[in-house]
């Protein structure tokens, strides 16, 4: 019996001393099986690139811009207009815009189709483009008779009183008419760089006292 015992308690002493080793061994094939089993975690996508179709669209609108010291810098109104978040544009029907400049002279156009950058400082006019700037003054005084712009095509840059365009367009200042293959017009200056087959006609000034 007490050999029994004996044998017993040594083989007790070999299986302690071997457990640790045991359940570590139990505990890293549990935790291997947790890992395998675990579910997958969601991968992250890359963000889709914005397309280019309009996220809004505005019927029989008007859109107002203002500046710092809250006058009214520029106003848009058209038919149907549709904004593009790839570019932040505005796509105008039947378009009509109303700029006012930091001198308060007023310019007015008006197109078949216009096409504004997000803080309206680009308009492009498509079809039947008009634009035309109130009789004021330069920036250096001197006055500056009214001028009428007309294109298939004109490019108008409201904060720097710019109107460009690389199509034939007629130029009307005053009662003088030009019309010419291209042409870049700087306001703050008064000069209207035409390019191309240039023609114009000038008209002789009133006599004193007629206008």
């Amino acid at each position: 019996m007490r050999r029994v015992v004996s044998v017993f308690g040594l083989a007790f002493d070999r299986l302690s001393l071997y457990l640790p080793i045991i359940l570590t061994g139990l505990l890293a094939l549990g935790t291997y099986w947790l890992v395998r089993n675990a579910p997958e975690l969601i991968k992250p996508h890359a963000a889709a690139p914005v397309s280019h179709d309009p996220d809004f669209f505005m019927r029989n609108f008007t859109v107002r811009s203002f500046l710092p010291d809250g006058s009214l810098h520029s106003e848009i109104s058209g038919r149907e207009g549709r904004h593009y978040p790839d570019t932040d544009t505005m796509e105008v029907d039947d378009v009509r815009v109303r700029s006012v400049s930091p001198q308060g002279l007023v310019t007015r156009a008006t197109a078949n189709r216009g096409l504004s950058n997000g803080d309206a400082s680009e308009i492009q006019l498509f079809g039947n483009a008009v634009v035309i700037r109130d009789e004021g003054k330069l920036p250096d005084g001197k006055p500056a008779p009214r001028l009428e712009f007309r294109g298939d095509f004109l490019h108008v840059f409201t904060n720097e009183d710019r109107v460009r365009s690389h199509l034939p367009v007629t130029l009307i200042r005053g009662s003088d008419t030009f019309k010419a293959d291209a042409m870049d017009y700087d306001h703050m200056s008064g000069i209207a760089n035409l390019r191309g087959r240039v023609r114009g006609q000038i008209m002789p000034p009133a006599p004193a006292g007629r206008r």
